[in-house]
């Protein structure tokens, strides 16, 4: 069930399928003791709390864009941009590239994941893919198979790379051997 408001958990027979693109919802802050439990799964990292919620039983299809904090505890296959943090929950099956400032994993994603600032991948997680980020914290028992780059926006930018063309090389190449 896709959560876009703090109501009570309800049962639902069918899971709820949602194709093209999706932009999150802003959610209230949650009140009451019924919602102690949805307000604890939706509970980040250093007291940052999501924002949007994606619960367990939720398939969506295409682009996903969250603005605020966001969590996915359901299945998506495509794309997510998220501009701030974005946990991806243990039962949480993504398949999709993601792009996100920060990103926690707890799940199965398969895809290249970017992130601007960090990257943590949880004992419960099995990431296939690349991954780019300053910064990578992946714990013991995660499962990580892909490549990895580690090196800050600025520094990748500076970088140049001289590429001389063919005849020069062989010209150098040639000239080097007769002497």
């Amino acid at each position: 069930m896709a959560l876009f408001g703090k109501e009570a958990e309800k049962d639902v027979k069918s899971e709820p399928q949602l194709k093209g693109q999706v932009s999150a919802v802003n959610l209230p802050a949650a009140a009451g003791t019924g919602q102690e439990k949805t307000a604890a799964r939706l509970a980040g990292v250093g007291g940052a709390e999501a924002r949007a919620y994606l619960d367990k039983g939720t398939k969506i299809s295409g682009k996903l864009a969250f603005d605020a904090p966001a969590r996915i505890d359901g299945q998506v296959d495509g794309e997510v941009v998220a501009k701030d943090s974005l946990i991806i929950g243990e039962g949480a099956v993504v398949t999709a590239q993601v792009k996100a400032a920060s990103v926690i994993v707890a799940g199965k994603i398969s895809g290249d994941v970017v992130a601007t600032q960090r990257i943590e991948i949880r004992p419960s997680a099995k990431v296939m893919g690349n991954i780019s980020t300053p910064v990578l914290v992946v714990h013991e028992g995660a499962a990580f198979e892909g490549h990895c780059a580690m090196q800050p926006e600025a520094s990748r930018e500076e970088r140049k790379v001289t590429v001389f063309p063919k005849e020069e090389r062989v010209a150098q190449a040639g000239g080097q051997r007769q002497a």
